[in-house]
């Protein structure tokens, strides 16, 4: 292996304050990021300006994208853009039994190294993925149909403050035991019992991380970072949909660790064949130690029931729900409710689905207001929002598939359609399914309704479900979570009480709240270093991002004792 270009020093000095700062944020809960928000941040100290990412995103583009990793057996792809272009890439398709023993070892280094120095890595090499945050912005615009700003914000800087937000928790887990110890034991008139100990945070083995379609790095990088932070080599699986991104971070990954003299081999991907399925494949080996799951509810369960020989984190669907109860700000609640429901076309698993409503009506300071009067100025706000197709593209983006747009289009026969969703064209890109939100009026009394509005209907489809009173709606949203699960629950009330009642409703189901947003903070949204992602506490995931739990079982501390 080539010297390390990368020496210890040099990472300390240049990422240990980044590394402090971050441990900081995430005990004080404050507001930071150390990477950029803003496009024109961008094209300076090495960082790729827009011209040069989207040159570098469009010469990827019908290649075969090179990783030179052990076991390639052939090539696969298949992409194409939520936006209509084929992206044309071939990528390295792996023989598992090859690839596998190859990344094993490499690992023994990694663990030597240490904590710290693992961690400095790990910042590297998210440091160098900020720099081509352009590039990035359009391989997760076009993989996940993400509109080009959101795809820069959330797969660019906020995925990436995900991801160093694993790392600070990884670190702090494991030098929370002291490296060395002297142990000494009074005996009275006899010598002390005196023991010379040594604990090192030993990896699981390997960890895969298995991607998701719609933010293959925002979801993915939690995982993988803090896999790879704690001494485990990470195989990524990606979604075929979206293989891009993910393929790009192993490429960063594996540049850095060759750079630092580790074993590249440590990061590796696997692309599947069309229909091959290799997620359950991988996933029950005796290498694979570790798994990290975005998706659907029934893979999740079918990867927790069955791969008994891993520790799984999985983040599966739920119904989020909303109570609206009363408000100091009618104007305010519905134009942040009506940004909810209509970024990246509902295909957030955040974005509130349920809206619980008085049948009687709410109070606001514009007077009373009926069930039927909040559903439709609801459904104007939305309309107002989006009305403009140009400010609806940048907002909405793309259905990722088919099956969003035929949930979508089957929703209007559930019940009353209080807002129709229309088609909105994409002068850029003509073959772009874009679809604003329907809202649909529903009736918690109906049974016949509560088939529609207890499953999770992902995409652009809320319904307004008429309840007979707050009390209710508290009943219906602890049953919504406890059985369905949320990752997200809003309410808007005015009153002492019936705030104290919804967070027990929370407490008590552990699911994360947010109570009477009316401004540039919307329920679909969390920020790293601050927030939680999920609870790990209801059925929509067992796991948070990010939190001890999800970083501290993916090693164990192993204790070597030596008489003094």
């Amino acid at each position: 292996m080539a010297a390390a270009q990368l020496t210890t020093d040099r990472l300390a000095e240049t990422h240990r304050p980044t590394l402090d700062q971050a441990l900081e944020t995430i005990r004080t809960r404050a507001y930071w990021s150390p990477h950029p928000e803003h496009p024109k941040a961008y094209g300076e100290n090495g960082s790729l300006s827009a011209a040069d990412g989207l040159a570098a995103y469009e010469s990827l583009l019908n290649s075969r994208f090179e990783l030179d990793q052990p076991g390639t057996d052939g090539w696969t792809g298949g992409e194409v853009s939520p936006y209509g272009p084929a992206l044309g890439i071939e990528y390295p398709h792996a023989d598992i039994d090859v690839l596998l023993p190859a990344m094993r070892a490499g690992m023994a280094a990694w663990r030597d190294a240490g904590p710290e120095t693992r961690a400095l890595v790990c910042v590297e090499i998210l440091a160098r993925i900020s720099a081509r945050t352009h590039e990035f912005a359009h391989a997760v615009m076009h993989t996940s149909g993400q509109a080009f700003m959101m795809a820069f914000q959330a797969g660019g800087p906020h995925a990436q403050d995900r991801g160093l937000e694993a790392v600070a928790y990884a670190y702090a887990e494991q030098v929370r035991t002291p490296q060395d110890a002297g142990w000494s034991k009074p005996q009275g008139k006899r010598d002390p019992l005196e023991l010379q100990k040594a604990f090192t945070p030993v990896a699981r083995g390997i960890a895969l991380m298995i991607g998701c379609n719609t933010f293959p790095t925002w979801n993915g990088y939690p995982g993988l970072f803090a896999s790879l932070a704690t001494g485990n080599a990470v195989l990524v699986k990606p979604h075929p949909r979206a293989v891009l991104p993910l393929a790009l971070t192993v490429r960063v990954a594996r540049e850095v660790l060759a750079e630092a003299g580790f074993d590249p081999n440590l990061v590796a991907l696997a692309v599947e064949r069309p229909g091959e399925g290799i997620a359950k494949t991988l996933a029950v080996r005796p290498e694979i130690r570790i798994i990290d799951y975005t998706g659907s509810t029934a893979f999740g369960d079918w990867l927790e029931a069955n791969a008994r020989q891993a520790q799984v984190y999985t983040e599966k669907a739920g119904v989020n729900t909303v109570v609206v109860d009363s408000t100091d700000d009618y104007k305010g609640m519905l134009s942040n409710l009506a940004f909810s429901l209509s970024l990246y076309s509902g295909q957030m698993c955040t974005t509130p689905q349920n809206l619980l409503i008085p049948r009687e009506g709410i109070t606001t300071e514009q007077g009373p207001k009926s069930y039927d009067e909040v559903v439709a100025d609801l459904s104007a706000s939305v309309a107002g929002l989006l009305g403009d197709d140009a400010r609806a593209n940048a907002l909405l983006g793309a259905l990722v598939n088919p099956d969003v747009k035929t949930r979508l289009e089957a929703a209007a026969a559930l019940g009353e359609v209080a807002l129709p969703s229309r088609e909105v064209a994409n002068p850029e890109f003509p073959d772009a399914v874009v679809r604003t939100p329907v809202i649909v009026k529903l009736d918690g009394a109906k049974p016949d309704d509560e088939a529609a509005y207890m499953s999770e209907c992902f995409g652009p489809v809320s319904f307004a479900v008429a309840v007979d009173s707050t009390a209710d709606a508290l009943e219906l949203l602890r049953r919504t979570v406890r059985e369905k699960g949320a990752m997200t629950v809003g309410a808007y009330t005015t009153s002492a009480d019936t705030e104290r009642a919804v967070e027990e409703v929370c407490l008590e189901e552990s699911a994360q709240l947010s109570l009477n947003l009316t401004g540039g903070v919307y329920v679909n949204q969390t920020a790293a270093f601050s927030d939680f992602h999920g609870s790990g506490g209801n059925p929509a995931a067992n796991a948070a991002l990010c939190d001890g739990a999800f970083v501290a079982n993916r090693f164990r501390v192993v204790e070597i004792r030596r008489q003094a």
